[in-house]
């Protein structure tokens, strides 16, 4: 069950990935306000500093990942998501969903130069891409705009020493558009609630079932040995899952009065969330390696 906050530093401590991709894939998933767009500015950041590649995207149609990694204000607001760039969805498959129905559109189509023409620099040289998701749900999971934004996930190519890692919104539905497939890795977040440990748990479980490898499960804001205890007898009673590792992140205030960006709690690096958070980071480069022996 989650392991204890570790006493080292924050940043991987194994090598970066170096198999066929030259880098590995991360989705974080969990139920809304559990802290993932944080959790994924935090991770994108320490893993730049350590050196890393970093593209960050953001699949919730809240896009707070902008604000989260640190853009200007105004540069945050002004991104405009993939999947609400009309011109760009009818250039790469031929139709948008406001054509009407009975449309026809390319189910494969050439996203390749997405990130080129559309990500941002951010601080510590964290690339971010805004995705959106489709926000039509008459439109059903086969429209231009879904199928763009997984050609997006497909075509992305890593370059050595490249880390995506992509925020979801609230729930699982993204894993029910097949936009994490490809993905090695899957941080699961949740906090000591019954729900969110509901919502930890199916998203696990469905990420499994895509074929992630690695599930990773990161509860935040733990307050005591307590909360831990009725996480892990919760966790039993709903008959477990082989998670590749668990962590708990203690409450910090701090959390809170940092947003909507993270630079305040990365200006603290000693701080028990920080330590708590370099196990996830640590957690993350060990599984890897040993996905790539495998």
């Amino acid at each position: 069950m989650p392991e204890a906050i570790p006493s080292g530093g924050v940043g991987p401590t194994a090598p970066p990935a170096d198999g066929r991709d030259g880098g590995f894939r991360v989705v974080v998933t969990g139920k809304g306000g559990v802290g993932k767009t944080s959790l994924t500015a935090l991770v994108a950041r320490l893993l730049a500093r350590d050196g890393h590649r970093v593209l960050a995207l953001d699949a919730d149609p809240q896009m707070n990942l902008p604000h989260a990694i640190g853009l200007p204000y105004e540069a945050a607001r002004a991104l405009v998501p993939i999947s609400q760039n009309r011109e760009y969805v009818e250039e790469k498959t031929g139709a948008s969903s406001d054509s009407g129905w009975g449309l026809y559109f390319r189910l494969n189509p050439d996203a390749t130069d997405a990130v080129e023409r559309y990500a941002v620099d951010g601080p510590d040289g964290v690339q971010v891409l805004v995705m959106g998701t489709t926000v039509q749900p008459a439109a059903g999971c086969l429209c231009p705009e879904n199928t763009l934004l997984a050609g997006v996930i497909e075509a992305m190519n890593l370059r050595e020493r490249e880390v995506i890692l992509m925020d979801t919104q609230a729930g699982v539905e993204h894993f029910g558009r097949a936009l994490a497939k490809g993905f090695r890795h899957a941080l699961v977040v949740c906090d000591p609630t019954f729900n969110a440990v509901q919502v930890a748990l199916h998203a696990a479980r469905l990420a499994a079932d895509m074929g992630v490898p690695a599930v990773h499960l990161v509860t935040n804001r733990v307050h005591d040995a307590r909360e831990s205890e009725r996480l892990e007898a919760r966790i039993a009673e709903e008959g477990g899952f082989p998670f590749a590792s668990t962590h708990l992140l203690p409450y910090d205030e701090a959390v809170f009065r940092a947003e909507p960006s993270v630079e305040p709690l990365l200006a603290d690096g000693d701080s028990p969330f920080m330590h708590a958070l370099g196990g996830v980071i640590d957690a993350l480069a060990r599984s890897e390696e040993a996905l790539r022996r495998e």
